[in-house]
């Protein structure tokens, strides 16, 4: 199979229609996308990613009215929640319509993740379909999730028929996605683009998920304890220049916030928001910073951890996963 790409919205609907995949931009990061609603298709979307059954997928719509179709109840701080961040980078955990939800969706359980995208071409997409796309992340399960068309391609290329161009991702990691608990206060279950404290903002109950919530069957995209790896091994160190484990400097790079990695050519490094630390810049582009450092064929990537606040609690997450393995 070629693997082309491209802006074509009339192309992406037809193969959507018939049950094909096609990856897809989202604010976020590229989805490789299918119809939520079809189990062949849904099957495809886990055969081609590798990813296993027990992982739930997000169903993705372009209005509100679409969404609430397919769920049985909306709690009240859900409702805050969406009139205030959707479209946008946020995943709501909610109690699923069975006769709606096929279980592979959902892995069983009773809860759909589902959001509204804000990027302008997915949201056009959605609105010529009949149906919800179910989209993970469109690389191989476990890999660096995807934020350009190219990363795409290099991942899956040859395994889906189209890629809908959208450029570069804006925000460069994934949703945060938010469930709710016995009070109906929201529990952020994965962080993501949308921090604690602008989720507090809105609803000041909104708590992170206990341990007990935690050891529970992950009713959530991104849980694993291993993703978003590169091939390469990676060591956490920092934050800051601190803690840097010894290292080759002729078989290492190095993705570090806002100072470069001393005694490490600038070629084998990235330096995520140079002088300021500005952590949405750092989240724009960390995933991209893996997947250039990860084609060197190095022996070892060395990344900083980012203070632990804010948009960084989500970067530090991203890099403890990656490096898990």
């Amino acid at each position: 199979m070629q693997t082309t790409t491209g802006p074509d919205l009339n192309y992406a609907a037809a193969l959507l229609r018939v049950g094909q995949l096609v990856a897809i931009p989202t604010e976020t990061v590229y989805g490789l996308a299918g119809d939520g609603t079809r189990e062949t298709t849904l099957r495809q979307i886990f055969a081609v990613k590798n990813r296993p059954l027990h992982n739930p997928l997000i169903l993705h719509f372009s209005y509100l009215d679409d969404l609430r179709r397919y769920v049985l109840s909306i709690p009240a701080a859900a409702e805050t929640l969406l009139a205030r961040f959707s479209p946008g980078p946020l995943t709501l955990l909610l109690p699923r319509d069975p006769a709606r939800v096929p279980d592979l969706v959902t892995a069983g359980l009773r809860d759909v993740a589902v959001r509204l995208p804000a990027h302008p071409l997915t949201r056009e997409l959605l609105a010529r379909l009949d149906f919800p796309l179910a989209a993970p992340s469109a690389n191989p399960f476990g890999y660096i999730s995807p934020t350009t068309a190219a990363h795409v391609v290099s991942q899956l290329g040859g395994r889906i028929p189209y890629v809908l161009d959208g450029g570069p991702c804006a925000a460069g990691i994934e949703s945060t996605v938010v469930g709710f608990g016995a009070d109906g206060e929201p529990v952020v279950y994965r962080p993501g683009v949308l921090t604690l404290e602008a989720l507090q903002a809105v609803v000041p109950a909104t708590r992170l998920r206990t341990a007990q919530e935690t050891a529970a069957p992950a009713s959530s995209p991104g849980l694993l304890p291993f993703h978003y790896a590169p091939r390469t091994p990676l060591r956490l160190f920092g934050p800051g220049l601190r803690d840097v484990p010894a290292f080759d400097p002729a078989t290492t790079g190095a993705i570090v916030l806002r100072e470069p990695l001393p005694g490490l050519s600038p070629a084998r490094q990235v330096v995520l928001s140079p002088g300021r630390g500005d952590l949405a810049e750092a989240a724009h582009g960390l995933y991209a910073a893996l997947h250039q450092l990860d084609q060197l064929g190095l022996g070892l990537l060395l990344a900083e951890r980012m203070p632990d606040d804010g948009l960084g609690a989500a970067l530090n997450d991203r890099l403890r996963k990656a490096a898990a393995r």
